[in-house]
């Protein structure tokens, strides 16, 4: 199973989809999409502490973390 984790302020919300699957797939795709359009950073997990910035719909991830747009003031 894989698993995209959208962060917000009240926590972070867990979508767990099979990656073998077509139409999951198909709907963790959609989802990436989504919340990077809407500000979201995504980014996958590289290395012990390490993480890459993903600018496209990685089906091989197995952990997709979403960051929403840090607002300054």
């Amino acid at each position: 199973m894989a698993v995209q984790i959208v962060m917000d302020r009240t926590g972070d919300t867990r979508h767990l989809f099979n990656p073998h699957d077509t139409q999951e797939l198909a709907k963790a795709e959609q989802r990436f999409y989504e919340l990077t359009n809407a500000g979201f950073t995504a980014a996958v997990r590289t290395g012990p502490g390490q993480t890459s910035h993903l600018r496209s719909f990685d089906s091989t991830a197995e952990e997709t973390v979403f960051f929403p747009r840090l607002v300054g003031g």
